[in-house]
């Protein structure tokens, strides 16, 4: 059996090798490292495969955040609604923008924003709410539409994990997470769905003045060179982490369909375990795309069972261990405990498996009989 790794990037690079080594060649002969072509036409290809009309590539994923929230013109003390249970890099912005973070609860299952406590967080502050998609499933869009048209309030889609997954509205309507709301961010941090070999990020948007507003800010507020009519920054995605997103982004839908192929297998093999909860799926298998494959382990032995699969030396992760209103650089008063159950418990529970497009079933097989000997032994 090859050696087990949560994330195999290796794997990935041998079957677009010599693709991706021409398309970095091509920009060391081009000298375009930065806006160069390949840049533009990953822009252009990326809108064409979301269904959206506008990306504007960033340098990262927590930079597209902030910039989304720049542009929309949020003011220092405005209140933005997010998960408690999720990265940090969501509420980090918010406060860095001087806004004003408002965490609330999420769904037990879906691990996603709950959207009645986000009708319980609204107050004549609020401006926006900020819904993660988590794990690569998308939260529950159409009731925060609803939510957010009827307070007048801006949706902005943190799509950091879930890029390539279809939502599906109760109208019938489908659509790729991340271009539902006013705007969206993205990551393509190498580990993720759709990743580069360093840090790059993109705003999506249909709206055409927002995204004139945004191409801006990522530019030193230029839109003539040396012109700065807005507040922007240094923000760019280079042509080399282009290049290789160029190659990777035919291959997404069969990347996602492998992961969720491993989904499936793990599935199969937790199916009679009582103390092991498989991730939810909602709606069909287009509508998870297994950014993580996250379990809940039931009867308080996630972490001996952490400690089992180190001492294995079987990799794991634990996606989060600390809820946000819990962080110190976070917390605040005004947080009851007693509004975070879902969040609390689910701290105490998730662990989430080896997840990538390069896993074979003698591996998975490997992975869950450890899990399943240990929890029954």
């Amino acid at each position: 059996m090859k050696k087990i790794q949560m994330v195999d990037l290796k794997g990935q690079y041998e079957g677009i090798k010599d693709e991706v080594n021409n398309s970095l060649q091509g920009v060391l002969e081009t000298t375009a490292f930065i806006n160069g072509p390949e840049v533009q036409n990953f822009q252009k290809e990326l809108e064409e495969y979301l269904g959206v009309k506008n990306v504007i590539p960033c340098g990262n994923g927590t930079d597209a955040l902030q910039i989304a929230m720049m542009g929309l013109g949020l003011k220092p003390g405005d209140e933005v609604i997010t998960a408690d249970f999720t990265f940090a890099a969501t509420v980090e912005v918010i406060a860095l923008l001087q806004l004003t973070p408002v965490l609330v609860d999420v769904d037990p299952d879906t691990f996603n924003i709950d959207p009645e406590a986000i009708k319980k967080a609204i107050t004549p502050k609020t401006k926006a709410i900020v819904p993660v998609h988590l794990f690569g499933q998308p939260a529950n869009m159409d009731m925060i539409m609803d939510i957010a048209k009827e307070h007048d309030l801006y949706v902005i889609e943190d799509n950091a994990q879930a890029i390539g997954a279809d939502y599906h509205s109760k109208n019938g309507k489908i659509q790729k997470a991340g271009t539902i709301g006013d705007i969206a961010a993205t990551s393509f941090f190498p580990s993720k769905n759709l990743g580069c070999y360093g840090d790059g990020g993109a705003i999506f948007t249909n709206n055409d003045e927002l995204a004139h507003t945004i191409r801006g800010i990522v530019n030193h507020g230029m839109y003539e060179r040396y012109h700065h009519d807005v507040v922007g920054v240094n923000s760019r995605l280079d042509s080399f982490q282009a290049a290789v997103l160029r190659a990777k982004l035919p291959k997404l839908d069969a990347y996602n369909e492998a992961r969720k192929a491993a989904a499936q297998k793990y599935n199969e093999a937790f199916k009679n375990e009582a103390q092991v909860q498989t991730p939810v799926r909602v709606g069909d298998s287009s509508t998870h795309v297994y950014h993580q494959y996250t379990l809940k382990i039931k009867n308080g032995k996630r972490d001996a069972l952490a400690k089992h699969l180190q001492e294995k030396a079987l990799p794991f992760g634990i996606y989060y261990p600390i809820p946000l209103h819990l962080q110190k650089a976070y917390k605040n008063s005004r947080y009851n405990e007693a509004d975070f159950p879902v969040t609390n418990k689910l701290v105490q529970e998730v662990l989430s498996l080896p997840m990538h497009t390069e896993l074979d079933d003698e591996q998975i097989d490997y992975i869950s009989k450890t899990i399943i000997d240990f929890l029954n032994k």
